[in-house]
């Protein structure tokens, strides 16, 4: 497929979803012109243009992008509207706004008329009454009767990202166009996925100091830094450092004596097992969320080091490369690496889209895209 292939990203983040994209493309040999990008976070969206594109990127909330902006024509939309009103972590209120931002990424599908389209969120998402509505719109009298929906769980570590992180992934085609299907698995077999071990392979047991490098963009934002440049650490308490240090290969805060224990500890003897948690070395990371930089909320120490990951462990484990330019302050940057789609996985599913993408093209579909249905 040589053509170039128009792309509309909604809710970009700092671009994992397009970065996925651009792999798959730059490997099955097509171009792709990105004709708008919307984000509501500031540095989010500013990682996002040093390295994708700042041309068409709207920075605000997707409904005034909607108000303001004459909604270009795609053949691909991406997109991963918020999740926290869905994730099982926290309250999962059902009444949380965020929630009802799939209807405008909707209102988006019925105006860039797209071929195909992927919607990512949590697993959960595809139990609740939201994604019912979704569903709903796409029969006979819904605003999206023209499209088919593909649901998917998908698991981070299938496709070579090492992270046991799930995914809801929804992929949607024109009805005249050829089904998807499940994007294809790299490493299929449990037992061979990539394991933290290997992914912090060439990275120091010490970091690089606390502090980012003393750098700010022409919008004055902390910035650019290289992934490989946030191999950095934090000051901690010495009673912190005893407990990391009584704490074994894959153990957890049950490991800690006595002594070192919080009050609230030494009641709790039962409940989570990942809090105070150390990575296992030889398996895949758990689910790297935006708060990975305190132990208290995960299982995110270092396997062998008495110190929590780094952003550049974490951007590792969540597949981005070295090079990577990250705008923002260190609390910033870990919460896009946390809420971005995992690299590997993103590029399968792209890889998927495309290759049907390939087969329409080879095949008498009718495009009824193309004639404004």
């Amino acid at each position: 497929m040589s053509e170039t292939v128009t792309v509309l990203d909604l809710f970009t983040g700092a671009g994992g979803l397009t970065l996925g994209w651009h792999n798959a493309a730059d490997q099955s040999g097509i171009d792709t012109r990105i004709v708008g990008s919307v984000e509501i976070d500031e540095t989010a969206a500013a990682t996002y243009a040093q390295n994708f594109t700042a041309e068409n990127q709207f920075v605000g909330p997707i409904e005034q992008w909607l108000d303001a902006v004459e909604t270009p024509r795609a053949d691909v939309i991406l997109g991963g509207p918020p999740c926290q009103g869905f994730s099982t972590l926290g309250k999962k209120d059902i009444n949380d706004v965020r929630n009802i931002l799939w209807k405008r990424y909707a209102d988006t599908i019925v105006r860039a008329r797209p071929r195909y389209f992927i919607v990512e969120n949590v697993v959960p998402f595809l139990k609740s009454s939201e994604f019912s509505a979704l569903r709903k719109s796409t029969e006979p009298d819904g605003i999206l009767a023209d499209y088919i929906l593909e649901p998917h769980q998908l698991v981070a570590a299938d496709y070579g990202t090492p992270q046991k992180r799930r995914r809801a992934v929804v992929i949607g085609r024109h009805r005249d166009l050829p089904e998807v299907g499940a994007p294809i698995k790299a490493i299929p077999d449990p037992s061979a996925w990539n394991s933290v071990g290997e992914a912090f392979d060439n990275i120091s047991d010490v970091v690089d100091g606390r502090l980012l490098p003393q750098r700010t963009t022409e919008d004055g934002f902390p910035g650019p830094f290289a992934t490989r440049e946030l191999h950095l650490g934090r000051t901690y308490r010495d009673l912190s450092l005893k407990r990391f240090a009584s704490i074994p290969p894959g153990g957890n805060r049950f490991d800690i004596p006595e002594q070192f224990l919080s009050p609230c500890w030494r009641k709790a003897t039962t409940g989570y097992t990942d809090v105070m948690g150390r990575l296992r070395e030889h398996e895949p990371a758990v689910t790297i969320r935006t708060e990975f930089d305190k132990p208290e909320k995960g299982r995110y120490l270092h396997p062998t080091a008495n110190r929590v990951i780094t952003h550049f462990e974490a951007a590792r484990l969540q597949g981005f490369p070295d090079d990577f330019r990250w705008v923002g302050s260190k609390p910033k940057i870990a919460r896009q690496i946390g809420n971005a789609v995992p690299i590997q996985m993103a590029q399968a599913i792209s890889a998927a889209v495309i290759e049907a993408m390939a087969r329409a093209l080879a095949a008498p579909y009718i495009d009824a895209c193309e004639k404004g249905a």
